[in-house]
């Protein structure tokens, strides 16, 4: 079983970039597929996803190139390079771990999740 902890969220200013990183333990990281989720009051929605390689990426269309998605199998971490933040964008953001192969957009298809952290963006 894995243990995934999210850091470096905060508060930033509209325009702002921030990174955010994921640190996994207990598991085999390399051997998930990883994602990045965000909750706002509502649904908890899809922002991006990477493969076990970290060849392959996918990201939400509503991100129009602004975020990055990327990991280190050797650090356990994967990361979420945010640029550009709109106020819009406040909300918690989770990773997530995915035991079985391919990438996915779905929630109930990740296996493990941390417990998120807060990123808030002022106007």
């Amino acid at each position: 079983q894995v243990q995934l902890v999210e850091s470096g969220g905060g508060l930033v200013q509209a325009g702002d970039s921030l990174r955010l990183s994921c640190t996994a333990s207990g598991g085999a990281f390399s051997s998930y597929c990883m994602g990045w989720f965000r909750q706002a009051p509502g649904e908890r929605e899809f922002v991006a996803a990477i493969s076990r390689s970290g060849g392959t990426k996918y990201y939400a269309d509503s991100l129009k190139g602004r975020f990055t998605i990327s990991r280190d199998n050797v650090k356990n971490t994967m990361y979420l390079q945010m640029n550009d933040l709109n106020p819009e964008e406040t909300s918690v953001y989770y990773c997530a771990a995915k035991g079985t192969v391919g990438l996915s957009t779905r929630r109930n298809e990740y296996d493990y999740w941390g417990q998120g952290t807060q990123v808030t963006v002022s106007s």
